[in-house]
């Protein structure tokens, strides 16, 4: 046997193959030690038991006969064999010599309760280049001192506790203070291109049937295929084509006195934004001081949304709602509040010309971890300038745009035609061919960033496809990515939605909120009064209850507690 098929746990993120003195068999694990007791001569072992049968004294034969000492033998053994694996995965837990990486199929399974095809490509991929095809790498830190080397996933709850659904799992998070020591000194070095400009056009008008807008243009087919050309300087759209600057007569504007603020430099800031008043704010949690300080949070509202937040006085003079800083839009370029967000979303650089890192969030979420710590983990950990995490359960394009058909997350036509384009240029469903890319499905609504040129080039051209096609972001993700990777020596760090999930929790949007059911009432009886004054022929005597009835009270007892946890979640 090789140490492969001995080491393997199904269901888990580990592997056996560096535990010593243990081996599989039958289904159980064993100390190597007994194995040679295992395989004794079956003559010498009929005797023995022989032997053994006729010195047991007769008393127990005439008590419990053959039958019930089997099932005693049979009972000890079984405690016996839980007690020793119970140690052996305890050992397995704690043993420095556990290789430190992680099972892609058991993640799948601990994640979502579901084995995706994904996971068996990269399988297959790792055996057939003689690699473990059951292992994926937690995190690539840099350098073996890091606190984080030998950070693995814990293994999955037994099955019968296991939560269908995506759920969160542990990250590995340096201290804050180290974290921010951990900050490059330097922007990262952009591959190739290092100048990008973009199209001014004061009268801009369409040439072509296909999409564009008056605020990001119409560019041609033609200056679409040319901006995936990757060159040391470029000229592309990238919105705000009016106007002399981003948010001054552009169709996305702002106020005056944010303008100016807008034009500051900053370290790192967070944004998000609600339009169509479709969410509630929520306020991040576990912030440091430093990164209240250092770290401005901005909050992009249109006027419908202030309208709202001012008629419930939740929004004053000072523009600021907890941590949040409330920048207010004019002239929402879109009747499609959707469409709306993804202006800040992909344009964070041309509204905040003057910043080097930004972490941006969906208005849905509420953060919950400081941000210094989520770009030490997803930027500066993997020497990446851009992190976005995959798709949960879909990772092919095709597959992605049916389900959004089947939800009604646009009209069907408009996602046909996207996909049938992508299809004329070259996009085929997700294969082992892409390894190592793992994923054509981003789950998109957090960005993690360096704003350098070619991460900036690649939201300008993302957003230029949601501005041609679809507002469905995760449909032009992968076309652009591969387009770009093509040209330069660049990646994305797509990570595991479970680990997005540790920092960010998802809220309902404001309307299914508001149409909730209101919490269960839970009515106290008052204790019954003592029988002071009796009359009738039971006077005197307590009537008892059936044991029937007591019961079914006791049941009625129990829904309303039950009642009663479940009003507190909400």
């Amino acid at each position: 046997m090789t140490g492969g098929s001995l080491g393997l746990r199904a269901g888990s993120y580990g592997s056996l193959p560096n535990i010593k003195n243990v081996i599989a068999g039958g289904g159980r694990l064993l100390h190597s030690k007994s194995f040679g007791s295992v395989r004794k001569n079956p003559i010498m072992m009929l005797s023995g038991s022989r032997e053994k049968e006729r010195s047991f004294p007769s008393i127990w034969y005439r008590y419990l006969g053959r039958r019930k000492i089997s099932m005693l033998l049979m009972v000890a053994l079984a405690v016996l064999v839980f007690v020793l694996g119970s140690f052996v995965v305890n050992k397995e837990s704690n043993s420095p010599n556990v290789d430190q990486r992680i099972g892609t199929m058991s993640m799948a399974h601990y994640i979502n309760a579901t084995r995706t095809d994904a996971s068996r490509i990269l399988g297959r991929r790792n055996r057939q280049k003689g690699g473990d095809g059951n292992r994926f790498q937690a995190s690539v830190p840099k350098g073996a001192n890091h606190p984080c080397a030998n950070f693995t996933f814990p293994p999955p709850p037994p099955p019968h506790l296991r939560r269908i659904g995506p759920r969160p799992c542990p990250v590995c998070y340096l201290p804050v203070d180290q974290a921010i020591a951990s900050m490059p000194s330097s922007p990262s070095e952009s591959p190739v291109l290092h100048n990008l400009t973009y199209v001014h056009d004061e009268n801009p008008i369409k040439t072509e049937p296909h999409g564009g807008s008056d605020f990001g243009g119409y560019p041609s087919l033609k200056q679409r295929n040319d901006s995936f050309d990757i060159k040391e300087s470029m000229v592309v759209h990238c919105g705000f084509v009016k106007g002399s600057k981003p948010g001054h007569q552009t169709g996305f504007d702002f106020d005056k006195s944010d303008l100016a603020e807008l034009q500051q430099f900053h370290e790192i800031i967070v944004a998000s934004a609600i339009f169509g008043n479709y969410d509630l704010i929520q306020q991040p949690r576990n912030i440091s001081e430093e990164a209240k300080r250092n770290v401005p949070f901005y909050m992009f509202i249109d006027e419908e949304t202030e309208a709202y937040m001012k008629n419930r006085s939740m929004l004053d003079s000072s523009k600021r709602v907890g941590l949040w800083r409330i920048i207010v839009i004019h002239n929402v370029p879109y009747s499609d509040a959707r469409r709306n967000g993804k202006v800040p979303k992909l344009l964070l650089h041309r509204i905040f010309p003057n910043i080097r890192y930004s972490i941006w969030i969906d208005g849905k979420l509420q953060l919950v971890v400081d941000p210094y710590q989520i770009l030490e983990r997803f930027l500066w950990r993997q020497n990446a300038n851009f992190a976005i995490s995959r798709h949960y359960r879909r990772f092919d394009v095709f597959v992605e745009a049916e389900a959004n058909k089947a939800a009604g997350k646009y009209d069907n036509s408009s996602i046909d035609a996207q996909v049938d384009f992508y299809r004329t240029e070259g996009l085929t469903p997700y294969s082992e061919a892409k390894l190592p890319i793992i994923s054509d499905v981003p789950e998109g609504c957090v960005l993690i960033k360096e704003h350098i040129p070619i991460t900036n080039l690649f939201t300008c051209l993302w957003f230029n496809e949601v501005d041609r096609f679809t507002s469905r972001d995760q449909l032009s993700f992968g076309i652009v990515r591969d387009k770009i990777m093509a040209k330069v020596d660049w990646h994305i760090n797509m990570f595991l939605d479970c680990e997005r999930r540790n920092f960010v929790i998802q809220a309902y949007h404001r309307d299914l909120l508001e149409h909730m059911p209101p919490p269960v009432a839970v009515i106290r009886r008052p204790p019954a009064l003592p029988n002071i004054i009796t009359r009738g022929r039971n006077q005197g005597k307590k009537i008892p209850r059936h044991g029937r009835d007591r019961r079914s009270g006791s049941r009625r007892h129990h829904k309303a507690s039950a009642g009663n946890r479940e009003s507190n979640i909400f």
